[in-house]
């Protein structure tokens, strides 16, 4: 079950930085001009509601996670959440609103953190000396 909180835990997270990405991306340049205010509330509210809703998927994410914690070793679940660097990514260069360009660096980059989960988890067998 510890596990199961955990894959939440990175998939809020991960949900929360899209959506958080998405509605900066919608929020106009700061100003001190007195229209920003009234330009946020009311002409980005799409944009302002994605922030909070970003902003609730992190709040959940640390419940799910605090969850994960009580039933399995951190040494077990922190590696997991390099999953969600490789999920934001891959989510980033597929959803075209987002305007991610691919890199084939970045690629092999989510690569080596893939491989390095596999290492974590599926170890392979121990020699005794």
């Amino acid at each position: 079950m510890g596990y199961l909180w955990a894959l939440c835990s990175v998939l809020l997270v991960s949900g929360a930085q899209l959506t958080m990405k998405w509605a900066m991306m919608q929020f106009p340049l700061v100003s001190f001009d007195p229209e920003f205010l009234y330009q946020v509330l009311f002409e980005h509210w799409p944009a302002l509601f994605a922030l909070f809703t970003g902003l609730a998927a992190y709040a959940l994410s640390m419940l799910c996670w605090y969850l994960a914690l009580r039933r399995i070793p951190l040494s077990k679940a922190y590696p997991l959440l390099s999953l969600s660097y490789v999920l934001v990514w891959g989510a980033a260069i597929a959803l075209p609103w987002l305007n991610e360009p691919f890199s084939e660096i970045k690629l092999i980059g989510v690569g080596i953190i893939f491989i390095g989960l596999l290492f974590i988890f599926f170890p392979g067998k121990v020699k005794a000396t």
